[in-house]
Protein backbone atom coordinates (compact mmCIF):
# COMPACT_ATOMS: atom_id res chain seq x y z
CA UNK A 1 0.00 0.00 0.00
CA UNK A 2 1.44 3.35 -1.06
CA UNK A 3 1.09 6.09 1.57
CA UNK A 4 3.92 8.33 0.42
CA UNK A 5 1.83 11.46 0.05
CA UNK A 6 0.53 11.09 3.61
CA UNK A 7 4.11 10.76 4.84
CA UNK A 8 5.14 13.87 2.91
CA UNK A 9 2.27 15.83 4.44
CA UNK A 10 3.15 14.58 7.93
CA UNK A 11 6.76 15.69 7.49
CA UNK A 12 5.55 19.15 6.49
CA UNK A 13 2.99 19.27 9.32
CA UNK A 14 5.67 18.64 11.93
CA UNK A 15 7.31 21.94 10.95
CA UNK A 16 4.18 23.90 11.84
CA UNK A 17 2.03 21.88 14.29
CA UNK A 18 3.23 20.28 17.56
CA UNK A 19 3.88 16.63 16.77
CA UNK A 20 2.39 17.27 13.35
CA UNK A 21 -1.16 16.70 14.60
CA UNK A 22 -3.97 18.59 16.29
CA UNK A 23 -4.96 15.68 18.54
CA UNK A 24 -2.33 13.25 19.91
CA UNK A 25 -3.78 9.85 18.94
CA UNK A 26 -3.75 10.93 15.27
CA UNK A 27 0.04 10.71 15.27
CA UNK A 28 -0.11 6.88 14.95
CA UNK A 29 2.92 6.59 17.25
CA UNK A 30 1.68 3.52 19.11
CA UNK A 31 1.25 1.62 15.84
CA UNK A 32 4.68 2.56 14.49
CA UNK A 33 3.81 4.38 11.27
CA UNK A 34 3.07 7.80 9.87
CA UNK A 35 -0.56 8.88 10.08
CA UNK A 36 -2.83 8.77 7.07
CA UNK A 37 -4.14 12.05 5.68
CA UNK A 38 -7.78 11.72 4.73
CA UNK A 39 -9.11 13.37 1.58
CA UNK A 40 -12.78 12.33 1.73
CA UNK A 41 -15.29 9.90 3.14
CA UNK A 42 -18.67 8.58 2.07
CA UNK A 43 -20.93 6.04 3.74
CA UNK A 44 -18.78 3.37 5.39
CA UNK A 45 -15.66 4.24 3.40
CA UNK A 46 -12.81 6.65 3.95
CA UNK A 47 -10.20 7.67 1.33
CA UNK A 48 -6.69 8.95 1.93
CA UNK A 49 -4.66 11.41 -0.15
CA UNK A 50 -2.84 8.53 -1.86
CA UNK A 51 -6.12 7.16 -3.18
CA UNK A 52 -6.39 4.21 -0.78
CA UNK A 53 -9.89 3.11 0.22
CA UNK A 54 -10.72 1.77 3.69
CA UNK A 55 -13.80 0.52 5.52
CA UNK A 56 -13.95 2.93 8.44
CA UNK A 57 -14.60 1.86 12.03
CA UNK A 58 -13.62 5.19 13.61
CA UNK A 59 -16.47 7.27 12.23
CA UNK A 60 -14.86 10.50 13.46
CA UNK A 61 -14.67 8.81 16.89
CA UNK A 62 -18.37 8.10 17.12
CA UNK A 63 -20.68 10.73 15.61
CA UNK A 64 -21.11 9.17 12.16
CA UNK A 65 -23.84 6.73 13.15
CA UNK A 66 -25.46 7.23 9.72
CA UNK A 67 -22.12 6.95 7.93
CA UNK A 68 -20.05 9.69 6.32
CA UNK A 69 -21.55 12.46 4.19
CA UNK A 70 -25.13 11.34 4.73
CA UNK A 71 -27.11 13.19 2.07
CA UNK A 72 -29.89 14.30 4.38
CA UNK A 73 -27.46 15.82 6.85
CA UNK A 74 -25.15 17.35 4.23
CA UNK A 75 -28.04 18.99 2.35
CA UNK A 76 -29.42 20.44 5.57
CA UNK A 77 -25.99 21.87 6.47
CA UNK A 78 -25.70 23.44 3.00
CA UNK A 79 -29.11 25.06 3.35
CA UNK A 80 -28.25 26.36 6.82
CA UNK A 81 -24.91 27.78 5.63
CA UNK A 82 -26.76 29.93 3.08
CA UNK A 83 -28.14 31.85 6.06
CA UNK A 84 -24.63 32.33 7.59
CA UNK A 85 -22.29 30.00 9.43
CA UNK A 86 -22.65 31.75 12.78
CA UNK A 87 -24.89 34.35 14.40
CA UNK A 88 -23.48 34.75 17.90
CA UNK A 89 -27.13 35.08 18.83
CA UNK A 90 -30.07 32.80 19.57
CA UNK A 91 -31.75 30.76 16.85
CA UNK A 92 -34.78 28.47 16.79
CA UNK A 93 -32.61 25.45 15.96
CA UNK A 94 -31.19 25.50 19.50
CA UNK A 95 -34.68 24.92 20.88
CA UNK A 96 -35.44 22.16 18.38
CA UNK A 97 -32.29 20.20 19.23
CA UNK A 98 -32.86 20.69 22.97
CA UNK A 99 -36.38 19.28 22.57
CA UNK A 100 -35.09 16.28 20.64
CA UNK A 101 -32.44 15.45 23.24
CA UNK A 102 -35.07 15.67 25.98
CA UNK A 103 -37.37 13.38 23.98
CA UNK A 104 -34.63 10.75 23.66
CA UNK A 105 -33.36 11.05 27.27
CA UNK A 106 -36.24 11.74 29.70
CA UNK A 107 -33.85 12.46 32.61
CA UNK A 108 -32.80 15.65 30.80
CA UNK A 109 -35.10 18.44 32.01
CA UNK A 110 -32.92 21.33 30.79
CA UNK A 111 -29.85 21.42 28.56
CA UNK A 112 -27.11 23.89 27.63
CA UNK A 113 -25.27 23.65 24.30
CA UNK A 114 -21.49 24.10 24.12
CA UNK A 115 -18.79 23.36 21.52
CA UNK A 116 -17.06 20.17 22.63
CA UNK A 117 -17.23 17.29 25.06
CA UNK A 118 -14.41 18.87 27.04
CA UNK A 119 -16.42 22.08 27.45
CA UNK A 120 -19.43 20.02 28.52
CA UNK A 121 -17.59 18.13 31.27
CA UNK A 122 -15.74 21.23 32.53
CA UNK A 123 -19.02 23.13 32.71
CA UNK A 124 -20.86 20.26 34.42
CA UNK A 125 -18.08 20.07 37.01
CA UNK A 126 -18.35 23.80 37.77
CA UNK A 127 -22.12 23.48 38.00
CA UNK A 128 -21.94 20.54 40.41
CA UNK A 129 -19.55 22.48 42.62
CA UNK A 130 -21.83 25.51 42.55
CA UNK A 131 -24.87 23.38 43.39
CA UNK A 132 -23.27 21.49 46.29
CA UNK A 133 -20.86 24.10 47.62
CA UNK A 134 -18.19 21.37 47.62
CA UNK A 135 -14.88 21.24 45.77
CA UNK A 136 -13.68 17.68 45.19
CA UNK A 137 -14.73 15.32 42.41
CA UNK A 138 -14.35 11.58 41.94
CA UNK A 139 -13.55 10.09 38.55
CA UNK A 140 -12.57 6.57 37.52
CA UNK A 141 -9.20 5.32 36.33
CA UNK A 142 -9.22 4.98 32.55
CA UNK A 143 -12.25 7.19 31.97
CA UNK A 144 -11.49 10.19 29.78
CA UNK A 145 -13.58 13.30 30.21
CA UNK A 146 -11.70 15.64 27.93
CA UNK A 147 -8.51 17.59 28.51
CA UNK A 148 -9.69 19.89 31.29
CA UNK A 149 -7.09 20.17 34.06
CA UNK A 150 -9.23 18.37 36.63
CA UNK A 151 -9.69 15.32 34.42
CA UNK A 152 -6.10 14.60 33.31
CA UNK A 153 -5.45 12.12 36.08
CA UNK A 154 -5.25 8.43 35.13
CA UNK A 155 -7.24 9.41 32.07
CA UNK A 156 -7.04 6.55 29.58
CA UNK A 157 -7.33 7.20 25.84
CA UNK A 158 -4.57 9.29 24.27
CA UNK A 159 -2.83 9.68 27.62
CA UNK A 160 -2.59 5.90 27.96
CA UNK A 161 -1.73 5.44 24.29
CA UNK A 162 1.25 7.77 24.60
CA UNK A 163 2.26 6.37 27.99
CA UNK A 164 2.06 9.81 29.62
CA UNK A 165 1.74 10.41 33.35
CA UNK A 166 -0.49 13.16 34.71
CA UNK A 167 0.01 16.13 32.42
CA UNK A 168 2.55 18.88 33.18
CA UNK A 169 0.78 22.19 33.50
CA UNK A 170 -1.85 20.90 35.92
CA UNK A 171 -1.34 22.59 39.28
CA UNK A 172 -1.00 20.61 42.49
CA UNK A 173 -4.07 22.32 43.95
CA UNK A 174 -6.20 21.34 40.96
CA UNK A 175 -4.92 17.77 41.00
CA UNK A 176 -5.62 17.51 44.74
CA UNK A 177 -9.32 18.09 44.13
CA UNK A 178 -9.59 15.08 41.79
CA UNK A 179 -9.89 11.67 43.41
CA UNK A 180 -9.54 8.47 41.38
CA UNK A 181 -11.65 5.39 42.01
CA UNK A 182 -11.45 2.01 40.31
CA UNK A 183 -13.99 1.34 37.56
CA UNK A 184 -16.57 -1.30 38.52
CA UNK A 185 -15.38 -1.24 42.16
CA UNK A 186 -17.91 0.44 44.46
CA UNK A 187 -15.71 -0.15 47.52
CA UNK A 188 -13.07 2.17 46.06
CA UNK A 189 -15.70 4.93 45.85
CA UNK A 190 -16.91 4.32 49.40
CA UNK A 191 -13.35 4.63 50.72
CA UNK A 192 -12.85 8.01 49.02
CA UNK A 193 -16.14 9.34 50.38
CA UNK A 194 -15.21 8.17 53.90
CA UNK A 195 -11.80 9.85 53.59
CA UNK A 196 -13.33 13.14 52.42
CA UNK A 197 -16.67 13.48 54.26
CA UNK A 198 -18.93 16.24 53.01
CA UNK A 199 -16.37 17.30 50.39
CA UNK A 200 -17.39 15.46 47.21
CA UNK A 201 -19.34 17.59 44.74
CA UNK A 202 -19.66 15.08 41.90
CA UNK A 203 -18.84 11.64 40.62
CA UNK A 204 -18.02 11.50 36.90
CA UNK A 205 -18.26 8.23 35.00
CA UNK A 206 -18.45 6.93 31.47
CA UNK A 207 -21.18 4.30 32.02
CA UNK A 208 -19.91 2.69 28.82
CA UNK A 209 -16.26 3.62 28.65
CA UNK A 210 -14.77 4.23 25.23
CA UNK A 211 -11.41 5.60 26.21
CA UNK A 212 -9.77 2.54 27.71
CA UNK A 213 -11.34 0.63 24.89
CA UNK A 214 -15.00 -0.39 25.12
CA UNK A 215 -15.66 -1.35 28.75
CA UNK A 216 -19.13 -1.52 30.30
CA UNK A 217 -19.95 -0.65 33.86
CA UNK A 218 -21.74 -3.48 35.64
CA UNK A 219 -25.41 -2.75 36.28
CA UNK A 220 -25.19 -3.61 39.97
CA UNK A 221 -22.12 -1.39 40.35
CA UNK A 222 -23.83 1.50 38.57
CA UNK A 223 -26.99 1.15 40.68
CA UNK A 224 -24.92 1.13 43.89
CA UNK A 225 -23.13 4.24 42.64
CA UNK A 226 -26.48 5.92 42.00
CA UNK A 227 -27.73 5.00 45.47
CA UNK A 228 -24.50 6.14 47.13
CA UNK A 229 -24.55 9.53 45.40
CA UNK A 230 -28.19 10.05 46.37
CA UNK A 231 -27.50 9.19 50.00
CA UNK A 232 -24.43 11.47 50.18
CA UNK A 233 -25.89 14.44 48.27
CA UNK A 234 -23.31 14.00 45.49
CA UNK A 235 -24.14 14.93 41.89
CA UNK A 236 -23.85 11.85 39.68
CA UNK A 237 -22.65 12.82 36.20
CA UNK A 238 -22.75 10.40 33.28
CA UNK A 239 -20.33 11.25 30.50
CA UNK A 240 -22.29 10.06 27.47
CA UNK A 241 -20.29 11.94 24.87
CA UNK A 242 -19.62 8.56 23.21
CA UNK A 243 -22.45 6.36 24.46
CA UNK A 244 -25.23 8.91 24.05
CA UNK A 245 -27.66 7.84 21.26
CA UNK A 246 -25.20 5.14 20.22
CA UNK A 247 -25.55 2.20 22.62
CA UNK A 248 -29.32 2.76 22.71
CA UNK A 249 -31.86 5.39 21.73
CA UNK A 250 -31.67 6.92 25.20
CA UNK A 251 -27.98 6.15 25.64
CA UNK A 252 -26.59 4.25 28.61
CA UNK A 253 -29.35 5.58 30.86
CA UNK A 254 -31.91 3.65 28.83
CA UNK A 255 -29.63 0.62 28.60
CA UNK A 256 -29.19 0.40 32.37
CA UNK A 257 -32.48 1.95 33.51
CA UNK A 258 -30.49 4.30 35.76
CA UNK A 259 -30.67 8.09 35.56
CA UNK A 260 -27.85 10.54 36.22
CA UNK A 261 -28.30 13.97 37.80
CA UNK A 262 -26.34 15.56 34.96
CA UNK A 263 -25.28 14.14 31.60
CA UNK A 264 -22.70 15.36 29.11
CA UNK A 265 -23.15 14.85 25.38
CA UNK A 266 -21.24 15.38 22.14
CA UNK A 267 -20.46 13.41 18.99
CA UNK A 268 -23.85 12.33 17.58
CA UNK A 269 -25.75 15.48 18.61
CA UNK A 270 -23.55 17.44 16.19
CA UNK A 271 -23.64 14.98 13.31
CA UNK A 272 -19.87 15.30 12.97
CA UNK A 273 -19.64 19.07 13.54
CA UNK A 274 -17.98 20.43 16.72
CA UNK A 275 -20.55 20.31 19.51
CA UNK A 276 -21.13 19.40 23.13
CA UNK A 277 -23.92 19.78 25.67
CA UNK A 278 -24.70 19.17 29.31
CA UNK A 279 -28.09 18.77 30.88
CA UNK A 280 -30.09 17.18 33.62
CA UNK A 281 -32.23 18.05 36.62
CA UNK A 282 -33.98 21.42 36.38
CA UNK A 283 -33.07 22.45 39.94
CA UNK A 284 -29.39 22.05 39.12
CA UNK A 285 -29.44 23.46 35.58
CA UNK A 286 -31.27 26.64 36.64
CA UNK A 287 -28.13 27.69 38.52
CA UNK A 288 -26.41 28.44 35.20
CA UNK A 289 -26.16 32.10 34.16
CA UNK A 290 -28.21 34.06 33.29
CA UNK A 291 -30.87 32.25 35.39
CA UNK A 292 -28.37 31.58 38.18
CA UNK A 293 -24.90 32.51 39.49
CA UNK A 294 -22.78 29.74 37.87
CA UNK A 295 -21.12 31.36 34.86
CA UNK A 296 -20.57 29.66 31.53
CA UNK A 297 -20.64 31.20 28.07
CA UNK A 298 -19.55 30.60 24.48
CA UNK A 299 -19.70 32.66 21.30
CA UNK A 300 -20.22 29.59 19.11
CA UNK A 301 -22.47 27.67 21.49
CA UNK A 302 -25.62 26.64 19.63
CA UNK A 303 -23.90 27.25 16.29
CA UNK A 304 -26.59 26.97 13.57
CA UNK A 305 -24.62 24.52 11.43
CA UNK A 306 -23.92 22.18 14.37
CA UNK A 307 -27.53 22.44 15.53
CA UNK A 308 -28.75 21.62 12.02
CA UNK A 309 -26.52 18.56 11.73
CA UNK A 310 -27.59 17.35 15.17
CA UNK A 311 -31.28 17.84 14.45
CA UNK A 312 -31.13 15.87 11.21
CA UNK A 313 -29.04 13.13 12.81
CA UNK A 314 -31.53 12.61 15.62
CA UNK A 315 -34.60 13.04 13.41
CA UNK A 316 -33.34 10.31 11.09
CA UNK A 317 -33.19 8.02 14.12
CA UNK A 318 -36.51 9.18 15.54
CA UNK A 319 -38.35 8.56 12.28
CA UNK A 320 -37.15 4.95 12.02
CA UNK A 321 -38.65 2.73 14.76
CA UNK A 322 -36.35 -0.13 13.70
CA UNK A 323 -33.16 1.95 13.66
CA UNK A 324 -31.41 0.34 16.63
CA UNK A 325 -32.64 -3.16 15.81
CA UNK A 326 -31.22 -2.88 12.28
CA UNK A 327 -27.95 -1.44 13.54
CA UNK A 328 -27.77 -4.07 16.27
CA UNK A 329 -28.26 -6.91 13.79
CA UNK A 330 -25.36 -5.63 11.67
CA UNK A 331 -23.17 -5.32 14.76
CA UNK A 332 -23.92 -8.84 15.97
CA UNK A 333 -23.12 -10.23 12.52
CA UNK A 334 -19.71 -8.53 12.74
CA UNK A 335 -19.08 -9.60 16.35
CA UNK A 336 -20.07 -13.20 15.60
CA UNK A 337 -17.55 -13.22 12.75
CA UNK A 338 -14.79 -11.98 15.05
CA UNK A 339 -15.68 -14.52 17.75
CA UNK A 340 -15.72 -17.32 15.18
CA UNK A 341 -12.24 -16.33 13.98
CA UNK A 342 -10.90 -16.29 17.53
CA UNK A 343 -12.40 -19.71 18.24
CA UNK A 344 -11.14 -21.25 14.99
CA UNK A 345 -7.64 -19.94 15.56
CA UNK A 346 -7.75 -20.94 19.25
CA UNK A 347 -6.96 -17.41 20.39
CA UNK A 348 -8.13 -16.23 23.81
CA UNK A 349 -8.20 -12.50 23.11
CA UNK A 350 -11.11 -10.56 24.57
CA UNK A 351 -13.84 -8.92 22.48
CA UNK A 352 -15.86 -6.32 24.40
CA UNK A 353 -19.03 -5.02 22.76
CA UNK A 354 -21.88 -2.68 23.66
CA UNK A 355 -24.36 -1.75 20.98
CA UNK A 356 -22.39 -0.35 18.07
CA UNK A 357 -19.18 0.08 20.10
CA UNK A 358 -16.52 -2.62 20.32
CA UNK A 359 -12.86 -3.30 21.12
CA UNK A 360 -10.71 -6.35 20.53
CA UNK A 361 -8.28 -6.53 23.45
CA UNK A 362 -5.10 -8.53 22.99
CA UNK A 363 -5.46 -10.02 26.44
CA UNK A 364 -6.82 -13.29 27.79
CA UNK A 365 -8.27 -11.49 30.83
CA UNK A 366 -11.82 -10.24 31.04
CA UNK A 367 -11.49 -6.47 30.58
CA UNK A 368 -13.61 -4.74 33.20
CA UNK A 369 -11.45 -1.78 34.26
CA UNK A 370 -8.30 0.15 33.36
CA UNK A 371 -5.93 -2.30 35.04
CA UNK A 372 -7.28 -5.24 33.06
CA UNK A 373 -7.31 -3.15 29.86
CA UNK A 374 -3.60 -2.48 30.39
CA UNK A 375 -2.86 -6.22 30.34
CA UNK A 376 -3.39 -6.06 26.57
CA UNK A 377 -0.35 -6.78 24.43
CA UNK A 378 0.03 -3.42 22.69
CA UNK A 379 2.79 -4.72 20.42
CA UNK A 380 0.40 -7.35 19.08
CA UNK A 381 -2.29 -4.71 18.69
CA UNK A 382 0.10 -2.54 16.65
CA UNK A 383 0.90 -5.47 14.34
CA UNK A 384 -2.80 -6.31 14.04
CA UNK A 385 -3.68 -2.69 13.28
CA UNK A 386 -1.15 -2.53 10.46
CA UNK A 387 -2.27 -5.82 8.95
CA UNK A 388 -5.91 -4.67 9.05
CA UNK A 389 -4.93 -1.39 7.41
CA UNK A 390 -3.08 -3.22 4.66
CA UNK A 391 -6.26 -5.25 4.14
CA UNK A 392 -8.41 -2.14 3.78
CA UNK A 393 -9.80 -1.78 7.32
CA UNK A 394 -9.36 1.54 9.15
CA UNK A 395 -9.34 1.07 12.95
CA UNK A 396 -8.44 3.44 15.78
CA UNK A 397 -4.62 3.56 16.03
CA UNK A 398 -4.75 2.74 19.74
CA UNK A 399 -5.59 -0.33 21.82
CA UNK A 400 -7.35 2.02 24.23
CA UNK A 401 -10.01 3.38 21.87
CA UNK A 402 -13.39 1.95 20.89
CA UNK A 403 -14.44 1.12 17.35
CA UNK A 404 -17.80 2.26 15.97
CA UNK A 405 -20.24 0.69 13.51
CA UNK A 406 -22.71 2.75 11.43
CA UNK A 407 -25.88 2.00 9.50
CA UNK A 408 -23.82 2.60 6.34
CA UNK A 409 -21.81 -0.57 6.95
CA UNK A 410 -23.21 -3.17 4.55
CA UNK A 411 -23.21 -6.95 4.83
CA UNK A 412 -20.43 -6.92 2.23
CA UNK A 413 -18.41 -4.47 4.34
CA UNK A 414 -18.76 -6.70 7.36
CA UNK A 415 -17.84 -9.85 5.43
CA UNK A 416 -14.72 -8.12 4.14
CA UNK A 417 -13.87 -6.97 7.66
CA UNK A 418 -14.25 -10.47 9.11
CA UNK A 419 -11.97 -11.92 6.41
CA UNK A 420 -9.38 -9.19 7.08
CA UNK A 421 -9.66 -9.90 10.80
CA UNK A 422 -8.88 -13.58 10.26
CA UNK A 423 -5.95 -12.88 7.92
CA UNK A 424 -4.52 -10.31 10.34
CA UNK A 425 -4.85 -12.60 13.36
CA UNK A 426 -3.13 -15.41 11.47
CA UNK A 427 -0.09 -13.18 10.93
CA UNK A 428 0.42 -12.50 14.64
Amino acid sequence: MNTSKSSELFAEAQKHIPGGVNSPVRAFRSVGRDPLYIASAKGSKIYDVDGNEFIDYIGSWGPMIHGHANERIINAIKDAAENSTSFGASSEKEIVLAQLVKKFVPAIEMIRMVNSGTEATMSAMRLARGFTGREKIIKFEGCYHGHGDSFLSKAGSGVATLGLPDSPGVTRSTAADTLNAKFNDIASVEVLIEQHPGSIAAVFIEPVAGNMGCVMAGKAFLQKLRDLCTAEGIVLIFDEVMSGFRVARGGAQELYGINADLTTFGKIIGGGLPVGAYGGRRDIMQLIAPSGPVYQAGTLSGNPLAMTAGIETLLAIDEDPDFYRTLGDACEYLYDGFRSNLADLKLDYTLNTCGSMFTLFFSSEAVTDFDSAKTSNTAKFAAYFNHMLENGIYLPPSQFEACFVSTAHTREDVDETVVANRISLEFL
